[in-house]
């Protein structure tokens, strides 16, 4: 059976939008062989692009890079035409008549319907389309034995000037690196064909970069004498075009750290020791002074009377404390009309610019280039709360005892809410985080009460955990059709005479109005990554609540994307992070698409003060954790589910040529559905209440699985995607095993939930639970399983982590084993495959659903549904 070439929809749609966006694409004609003329937009890649059209190809043979070619092509024609649309163009031709083949080609172009008429002449088409074809090839980057880089010397004495000099090197090796001079010689090491490969790329380097030209006349391509402002100009506006023709700029390494002048704030503020309960919000007002700066160290005025003199003098590059700058005369202008002024700014627009996001002006203009801050303000910027928040002492109101790295929780929550700073608890599931919390509700009073919002699955978790760790607490849970409502004032009185609030994000939503007007001590958002899409009324809704403390607790701080971190960010520390569209320009965006390390170096700066994750596989974390270990077990289809896998996709491959759009793509998605349900089982496929012995090679290896724990005196959850799965497995496995077998599912109370929960976890209590995967993969303690077995995959991994993780806590003192059951040679196991793969990226960016799918061609549904008879069960 031939490999299946399995291109991620999503990759190419990224990688034809960075090209659509860098303008890296071109107008094409081509006369296909029934003699149809078509127009075209094609990518046109840079050499800076291919290591990123790398990451399409999923095969190294031919018929992966034509595979990945001809889908990048697709896309970028689609994404092109419909943006042409949304701006649309008119041709205007010369004069009135029968349109010529160039303004239908035109036309074309700007249309959705690519196709030119059939009545135009053929062969005026196809000399057309050879003409743009040619002219399409004379602006790719040519591919020879020998490449070109062109290295600046910097000067040496006072006097000296800078010098660039030409580089050749071997493609496929490029660490061999001579003068281009010796490459163009006689002795050349790359051959015959070097010198001309080497004149084509330094006329190339000559068009883009102008201030190269002297590198052409003269008569051996060797070092060449440059002023400063031509330097100034290959290293600020060159280095981007040069590598796009196939020229590498090599930039000293002070260039890329190169620090520019500018201004920076100087403020002093409370120490740490005069912290109040008052806070230190992000909008209160700090006095600072303005001072000339160099990066984040001060000019004195031995250095701005040397810069001054410099631009008298024109000079662009300048060197200033054994260092390289580029100086600007308007820049070091404003710098000076500023230099020792006294302003004010708020703590959110400091903080913002000394960790990186620039948000301060200054009257001159003048950049601001760092923030040098004393006291809370410091503590802050150097990014070292987590070391010195102390830990404390707990009241002896909190009934337990914390792990040290609880404790180290605690005081920095209590240290930031005191500072009136939001935090993001993002220690791993199990670590407990709610411990810390009421730890800290306890330790940090604020005479106000405490509002936790929480899934409505969590709400009898946190009234346990409330009344273990911290009975002294007057605990109210505000939700179900019995909570007071439709009397705003009453709600409000009812809520002040307690310590803590529980409610669900759900009733946050429809009772905003009156939990707006409550004037909280704290709120805490737990699941915090209910609240990552910024637009859902629910993240509306929390901003609204009151309160100079907020504490996000979750364990995926990002679950699929940047963006996820952003939207908690905001609920906690609302600004810091810049609107939604900026952070993805600056972060999400080229961390994501680019792996850009400085982004991400940046980012985590940033966020660093206000984040504290800790995992628990870190063993100088928590050292008596035991091992999670995970294992696929990989299950054949019997005979009957190979009949019925068969006829789902040979019947789901004739209905997709069929249809088209939403329509197709929602065929496909209910097409995978069924798959997973052969997958599972004919019974839980067909619906038809038939017996389950024997039929479904899963079946019979959980019931293998099973028997072996069970002897064992083990315990096991087991999660399935579908609620009629589990119906039909609870009776079977009691009946099989003559054990009791509870069963959650979205429809069950939460009073139904809880003790199941608390039955479970009794010495005595039913041995196997079944979960819905939605129902149970959070909020729960189940540490008495040492077993966690997914009856079908859900393809997003962070998902699977979180239900697993009911079982791997602290509590679980056994090595948990994981089980996760995919069925030989279907779709289910080429895409835990994929899966595999796209886990290494970021760990967790991994679209949900399946809905990625919906959008392969019929061939390659072909392909990754087909099914390899040689796994069939005998």
């Amino acid at each position: 059976m031939p490999t299946a070439i399995l291109l991620d929809p999503q990759l190419v749609t990224e990688v034809a939008e960075h090209l659509v966006r860098s303008a890296r694409v071109v107008p094409a004609l081509r006369v296909e062989n029934d003699g149809r003329a078509r127009s075209w937009w094609w990518p046109l890649p840079a050499a800076t692009d291919r290591s990123l059209l790398a990451t399409l190809v999923t095969t190294n043979d031919m018929a992966g890079h034509q595979a990945a070619a001809a889908a990048l092509a697709d896309e970028v024609d689609r994404q092109v035409r419909e943006r042409l649309q949304r701006a649309p163009a008119e041709v205007v031709v010369r004069a009135p008549g029968r349109r010529s083949i160039a303004e239908l080609w035109l036309r074309s172009l700007m249309s959705i319907e690519p196709w030119l008429p059939t009545s135009i002449d053929q062969a005026e088409a196809a000399a057309m389309a050879a003409e743009i074809s040619a002219w399409v090839r004379s602006a790719l980057v040519g591919v020879g034995a020998a490449g070109v880089s062109l290295r600046l010397l910097e000067p040496i004495e006072a006097n000296d000037t800078w010098a660039i000099e030409p580089l050749a090197y071997d493609v496929d090796e490029p660490s061999l690196m001579v003068p281009a001079a010796h490459a163009m010689s006689a002795a050349s090491p790359f051959g015959p064909d070097a010198p001309q490969a080497i004149l084509a790329a330094l006329g190339r380097a000559t068009r883009v970069a102008p201030e190269l030209t002297p590198v052409l006349d003269q008569a051996v391509a060797g070092p060449t004498q440059l002023d400063d402002i031509a330097v100034a100009a290959l290293l600020s506006q060159r280095a981007g075009p040069l590598a796009e023709v196939g020229v590498a700029l090599l930039v000293p390494s002070w260039w890329t750290n190169r620090r520019r002048v500018g201004l920076r704030a100087n403020a002093a503020t409370k120490t740490v020791a005069a912290v109040t309960a008052s806070g230190f919000g992000f909008d209160d007002i700090v006095k600072f002074t303005w001072e000339a700066a160099l990066g984040d160290q001060r000019l004195t005025k031995a250095d701005l009377a040397t810069l001054s003199k410099a631009a008298e003098a024109k000079r662009s590059l300048v060197r200033v404390r054994g260092e390289w700058i580029e100086l600007r005369p308007d820049d070091l202008a404003a710098v000076l009309a500023d230099h020792g002024a006294i302003a004010s700014a708020t703590v959110g627009e400091l903080v913002r610019t000394g960790l990186g996001l620039p948000s301060m002006s200054t009257p001159s203009g003048a950049a601001v280039v760092a923030v040098k801050a004393s006291g809370q303000l410091g503590e802050l910027l150097d990014g070292t709360l987590h070391e010195r928040a102390s830990p404390g002492d707990l009241p002896d109101t909190f009934n337990g005892v914390l792990r040290p790295y609880q404790e180290r929780g605690v005081g920095w929550l209590r240290f930031l809410g005191r500072l009136g700073l939001g935090a993001c608890l993002a220690d791993d599931m199990g670590l407990g985080k709610t411990a810390q919390v009421l730890a800290t509700v306890l330790a940090d009073a604020v005479g106000a009460p405490t509002l936790v919002v929480c899934p409505t699955s969590v709400l009898g978790n946190w009234e346990r955990e409330a009344e273990r760790f911290a009975p002294t607490l007057r605990v109210l849970v505000h939700h179900g059709s019995s909570r007071l409502r439709g009397n705003d004032d009453a709600l409000i009185a009812r809520c002040v005479e307690h310590d803590l609030v529980l409610t669900s994000y759900g009733v946050v939503v429809r009772d905003v109005a009156a939990l707006s007007r409550i004037e909280w001590g704290r709120v805490v958002f737990d699941e915090a990554q209910q609240v990552k899409n910024p637009y859902t009324a629910q993240a509306k809704a929390v901003q609204e609540l009151k309160t100079p403390r907020r504490i996000a607790m979750t364990g995926t701080p990002v679950e699929n994307r940047l963006t996820d971190l952003w939207a908690i960010m905001h609920a906690v520390n609302p600004g810091l992070l810049g609107t939604v569209r900026s952070f993805r320009d600056r972060f999400a965006a080229p961390i994501e698409r680019d792996n850009d390390d400085a982004a991400a170096q940046r980012l985590q700066r940033l966020v660093g003060p206000f984040v504290l994750r800790r995992l628990k596989t870190d063993k100088s974390i928590i050292d008596d954790l035991p091992d999670k270990v995970e294992i696929t077990e990989h299950t054949p289809l019997t005979r009957e589910q190979a009949s019925l896998y068969r006829a789902v996709v040979d019947d789901l491959l004739m209905r997709a040529d069929a249809t088209d759009g939403a329509e197709r793509r929602g065929l496909v998605l209910a097409g995978i559905i069924k798959l997973k349900q052969v997958c599972n089982h004919p019974a839980h496929f067909l619906k038809d209440q038939s017996r389950l012995a024997g039929r479904s090679g899963k079946l019979i290896r959980v019931e293998e699985l099973l028997e072996e724990l069970l002897a064992a005196g083990d315990k096991a959850l087991c999660f399935t995607q579908f609620t009629e799965w589990g119906e039909l497995l609870t009776p079977y496995l009691a009946r099989r095993f003559d054990v009791p077998v509870l069963w959650l599912h979205g429809g069950a109370s939460r009073r139904q939930r809880d003790q199941m929960v608390a039955s479970f976890q009794s010495a005595q209590g039913p041995p196997l639970f079944l979960l819905s995967l939605k129902a149970g993969g959070t909020g729960l303690n189940l540490t008495a399983a040492s077993h966690v077995i997914h009856l079908d995959r859900w393809w997003n991994p962070a998902v699977e982590d979180q239900a697993t993780d009911r079982a791997f806590r602290i509590g679980q003192h056994r090595n948990v084993l994981v089980h996760k059951l995919v069925a030989t040679g279907t779709v289910e196991e080429r895409i835990d495959a994929m899966i595999g793969r796209k886990r290494a990226l970021a760990g967790k960016v991994v679209g949900t659903g399946e809905s990625w799918l919906t959008d392969l061609s019929t061939d390659e549904l072909r392909e990754m549904f087909a099914y390899d008879a040689t796994a069939e069960e005998d």
